[in-house]
């Protein structure tokens, strides 16, 4: 499977540094508040073989943390790791000459991000009904364009465009 180049992998840093700047201004969160959600984003040499998925660029999976010496069941977080799936972003880029790494992996994870706020602040289930599931990928779609468009980022409207039909319509939705 194609991984990410060490080229690929700062611009996919700077896309996660981005994300979280502007999802952290768009719900207006202090550093403070934003180190609460506990996630990390991990792109496929570092996934595990049970996280690597075909077909959507990123999943979120979520696990149950528990601080060091703790025993009770009430000191359990969730923990959410982003898995970027290299292998799915870089056929896309290939098979879409108008894609660019930056503003394609920028709307990845500027999604998944706002899908871990949500999560967090109770607006929606992690493990709610397929149908809710489906409703809730729409919404999300449409919070990512209204978060990126006012940054006039090079490139974005070409991942605008990849996405606009997973704005309006929730069938067939890929991240």
């Amino acid at each position: 499977m194609d991984t990410f180049t060490p080229d690929q992998i700062q611009i996919v840093n700077d896309a996660v540094a981005m994300s979280e700047e502007v999802v952290c201004n768009y719900y207006k969160m202090s550093a403070n508040q934003w180190l609460r959600h506990r996630y990390d984003v991990k792109t496929l040499a570092d996934l595990d073989h049970t996280e690597i998925i075909h077909g959507p660029f990123a999943q979120i999976i979520r696990y149950k943390g528990r601080r060091k010496n703790t025993m009770l069941g009430s000191s359990t977080y969730d923990f959410y790791k982003i898995c970027i799936q290299d292998h799915a972003i870089l056929a896309a880029l290939k098979s879409s000459a108008e894609l660019a790494l930056f503003p394609f992996t920028l709307y990845i994870i500027t999604h998944e991000l706002v899908h871990i706020v949500r999560f967090a602040k109770f607006l929606t289930g992690f493990d709610a009904s397929p149908d809710e599931k489906i409703k809730e990928e729409s919404r999300v779609h449409e919070k990512t364009h209204e978060i990126l468009h006012p940054l006039g980022v090079a490139g974005m409207e070409s991942a605008f465009r990849f996405y606009r039909k997973w704005r309006n319509h929730t069938e067939n939705l890929i991240i």
